[in-house]
């Protein structure tokens, strides 16, 4: 990396900061200002969630074909968190007040093979792994001697007693792998671009942070969700503004989250 790309050195946090709701909103007006001054980079960055979301809907409605969902499942864990640094690296060279050039904002993203940032692709890949395999364990638990039917054309196996307490199980499961996820996430990503830590400092910070503002964090957790489902709702086109405005506002919210020595 060039001098103007070289990170902190090691500098675990001093000290966690408290949270209120001001935070958020503070952090999401940020976000936008972010996406509304460097537009096409957010939109550049959206459209490879933006075409993930369509091939995976095209091969699972249109052709049937599941297997072509679970490459696609599988594959996209590991490039989501690289991704997601182009919000973050765009953030925070428009907070720097350096230069917003394509070349050097995607060296960056490509140096990233050479940190922490793969370690974390992995963890989020074990994950998926872990709650694949538990998806299937528990449709075989509730579901395994029913009459198989497609569920693409009727949902009556849903409607029994077996299938609904399925849906409420795997629901609650997926709620907790989903809410353990973001708790190690939330913040390390940020702090992995912008820091010289390792993988796991980031992730126990990254804990920490929710674990010590439970009820903003699960504010910010439920606000995502939500605005993730309405920009797949509309076709998918949502996520072009709502993934820019969340990366650019998720870099704000880690820098008031986590606070440094001023040396």
């Amino acid at each position: 990396m060039s001098a103007g790309e070289v990170r902190a050195a090691a500098d675990p946090a001093s000290e966690i900061a408290e949270l209120d709701l001001s935070d958020l909103r503070a952090a999401l007006a940020a976000g936008w200002r972010d996406f509304r001054t460097a537009p096409l980079y957010g939109l550049m960055f959206a459209s490879v969630y933006v075409a993930a979301g369509w091939l995976i809907s095209y091969a699972l409605l249109a052709k049937g074909q599941v297997w072509w969902t679970i490459i696609a499942g599988a594959g996209f864990p590991i490039l989501g968190p690289f991704i997601a640094c182009g919000f973050y690296e765009v953030s925070r060279r428009l907070e720097a007040g350096q230069t917003l050039d394509p070349a050097g904002v995607a060296g960056v993203i490509f140096n990233q093979k050479d940190r922490q940032i793969p370690s974390m692709a992995a963890v989020v890949v074990v994950f998926f792994l872990f709650w694949n395999f538990l998806g299937h364990m528990i449709f075989a638990v509730f579901l395994g001697n029913a009459t198989m039917t497609n569920i693409s054309s009727s949902l009556a196996v849903f409607q029994t007693a077996e299938g609904m307490m399925m849906l409420v199980v795997g629901t609650a499961v997926g709620a907790g792998f989903a809410g353990t996820l973001f708790a190690l996430t939330v913040v390390s990503l940020p702090y992995l671009l912008d820091r010289e830590v390792d993988f796991i400092t980031a992730m126990i910070t990254s804990f920490s942070v929710v674990t010590q503002n439970p009820g903003v964090m699960l504010v910010w957790g439920l606000l995502i969700s939500a605005l993730l489902f309405a920009g797949m709702a509309l076709g998918f086109l949502g996520l072009f503004v709502v993934l820019p405005v969340l990366g650019h506002a998720t870099w704000h919210l880690y820098r008031r989250a986590l606070l440094f020595d001023a040396a």
